[in-house]
């Protein structure tokens, strides 16, 4: 039950329970938290960088909850702007257990090989002033998720969780089907709200998000194509904010992401590795205007700088990883007989 006290800015209150929390990484309106309350029971979705979690238990508060009442942490992926926040989460949370991809299990238990990761795309010094120290979360309180999952928040909300590649292998999304609604982490791509149209987020620009290092376009494809077939009215996008509204309107942000998840694959199949930054950002501006999107070239381009960078190391990954499996399989004799014999 609500407080009578006014929410703050960083707390978005929905529908259905559900509440949007701007982590406030990088700027305002780029990372988002989501809690799901039900039946005075909750469950926080991603949680940000440490610096967040002031802001998640603030909302816990403001909408007149205690810690004991949080059930389940789920991040959808391991990666720090979804999840670098939840082990300090957790040491406020006495009840609660956190939910995972079976791959991200052991980066939550020990987030060193993550932190590794993270400065080889940034650098230390970047990771270390962005997140802080990582905080690690007890083993005892870290389930795997299996794909088709369901935890049921308060007694009657099923919430499912499926296997959702593409992105990243160690990345599931949450269907809650009270909402119509997919918690989509990366999944269903980014969506700045100063890209819409005049329906706001009914009118979203939305696009691939091809981070580093696990990105891989047909599973990618794929799991879109499959989370559609629930007939979503809503994405809650972590960047940024829930958009939708009826199926017709997710319909058209789904052939976005994969009319752009076509284009990211040709751009890493035509261009060279040195020529994948003015390209990403030739696309998503192209992109951008072809939606309607008003902005000048120059503040458009300083809104996604972060995602045009991270994009353009993503396909150069790749391009390299194809490029290597394509060497492996004109050197294997195994490869050479099983194409011979079909």
């Amino acid at each position: 039950m609500r407080t009578h006290h006014p929410l703050p800015a960083f707390l978005l209150p929905l529908s259905h329970g559900i509440y949007a929390i701007d982590t406030g990484f990088e700027r305002p309106g780029f990372d988002a938290a989501y809690l799901i309350v039900q039946e005075g029971r909750a469950a926080f979705i991603d949680t940000g960088h440490n610096a967040a979690v002031p802001r998640l238990l603030a909302a816990l508060e403001h909408v007149g909850l205690s810690v004991d009442a949080v059930d389940w942490v789920i991040p959808t992926h391991v990666h720090l702007d979804h999840a670098g926040g939840v082990g300090l989460l957790m040491q406020h949370l006495p009840h609660a257990q956190v939910l995972i991809h079976p791959r991200g299990v052991r980066h939550l238990i020990d987030p060193s090989a993550l932190i590794a990761g993270a400065e080889g795309v940034y650098g230390a010094e970047v990771v270390q002033k962005t997140y802080g120290t990582v905080v690690p979360v007890s083993a005892e309180r870290v389930l795997a998720s299996h794909d088709g999952m369901e935890v049921v928040l308060g007694g009657s909300r099923p919430l499912l969780l499926i296997d959702t590649p593409g992105h990243a292998r160690h990345h599931h999304c949450v269907w809650d089907a009270r909402s119509h609604g997919w918690f989509s982490g990366d999944t269903l791509g980014i969506s700045y709200r100063e890209f819409d149209g005049p329906q706001g987020p009914h009118s979203a620009w939305i696009f691939p998000s091809a981070t580093p290092v696990q990105f891989d376009p047909p599973a990618l494809k794929a799991s879109i194509e499959r989370m559609m077939g629930f007939g979503p009215h809503w994405f809650y996008l972590t960047h940024f904010g829930r958009v939708g509204g009826h199926l017709d309107h997710t319909s058209r942000l789904a052939m976005q992401l994969l009319d752009l998840t076509d284009a990211y694959a040709t751009l890493a199949s035509t261009q060279a590795e040195n020529d994948l930054l003015q390209g990403m950002r030739h696309t998503l501006i192209t992109s951008a205007r072809s939606h309607g999107a008003t902005l000048n070239e120059a503040t458009a381009a300083a809104l996604l700088r972060h995602d045009i960078a991270l994009n353009a190391q993503g396909l150069a990954i790749w391009q390299r990883q194809k490029a290597d499996e394509s060497s492996t399989q004109k050197a294997s004799p195994s490869s050479f007989r099983a194409r011979a014999s079909n």
